[in-house]
């Protein structure tokens, strides 16, 4: 296969031998992942599978003992998660990372702002409303998460569904090309853990993006994910389509403890 055929296969990450210790714990073992451009791609496994380890890696967080991640061809490691971030990731945490004392408008500006400045700057909000450029952005992207109506409102008064939303449009208006999202609706319920899916579902459909989530929610999973890869005790059981993983021997004895 020549270079140009290589290139072509390869995702817009590639994760590459990453390993990771800690002290005397193997928290992650030769991994390879390769999350192809715009899919969705569901990596899951029990507790202590190494699931927050590996993302942690992605979003420079963590440096791996050895190995490699690339993103659209180019080396992550040694960048600080700001410079990650400016390459074209995004990430969502578990819990809503906002500003709880700011507007749901303000919390917009501030990821508009280090966009267009390289930093945030603490005097900015000084400007915010002569910013008209960036104003229209947000709120169009505010009112594509079905949010508008709430710009004025202070974050921390909101549901934490509505908070996600919050991250999520944060996180979207800098126009990622991927999307790492850890647990998106963990502590939420049905009615808000169904909002999330759907919301995900029509970013997908307007956007080139690709996303790779983090999640125990099976129904989250089986709803969104293009492909599922599951780690266990650090190590990539199987890769495979949604379809082919549901009922698989070894994800059923990483879960169950089942022989396959």
């Amino acid at each position: 296969m020549n270079l140009r055929n290589e290139e072509a296969q390869m995702g817009i990450l590639e994760v590459k031998d990453v390993n990771k210790r800690f002290g005397g714990l193997k928290a992650l073992s030769e991994v390879n992942l390769s999350v192809a451009e715009n899919t969705v791609h569901a990596i899951i496994g029990p507790n202590g599978a190494g699931k927050s380890t590996l993302l942690n890696c992605l979003v420079g967080k963590l440096i791996p003992d050895t190995g490699s991640v690339l993103f659209d061809g180019q080396s992550v490691l040694g960048r600080k998660p700001f410079e990650i971030n400016q390459m074209g990731i995004s990430r969502v945490f578990q819990t809503p990372e906002i500003f709880g004392d700011l507007t749901v408008m303000e919390n917009m500006m501030i990821p508009l702002f280090a966009r267009r400045d390289g930093a945030y700057r603490l005097h900015a909000f000084r400007s915010v409303e002569s910013e008209g450029e960036l104003r229209s952005r947000a709120e169009a992207m505010l009112e594509d998460v079905k949010m508008l109506d709430k710009r004025h409102m202070h974050s921390a008064s909101m549901s934490r569904g509505d908070k996600r939303r919050l991250e999520m449009a944060m996180c979207l208006v800098q126009d990622p090309r991927l999307l790492l999202l850890d647990e998106p609706t963990a502590g939420m319920a049905r009615a808000d853990t169904n909002n999330t899916i759907d919301l995900l579902k029509e970013i997908k459909e307007k956007r080139d993006i690709t996303m790779a989530i983090i999640e125990h929610d099976m129904h989250v999973v089986f709803s969104l994910a293009d492909r599922i890869t599951v780690l266990a005790q650090g190590t990539p059981l199987v890769e495979d389509s949604p379809e082919n993983i549901k009922g698989h021997p070894k994800v059923r004895e990483a879960y169950l403890g089942e022989a396959a």
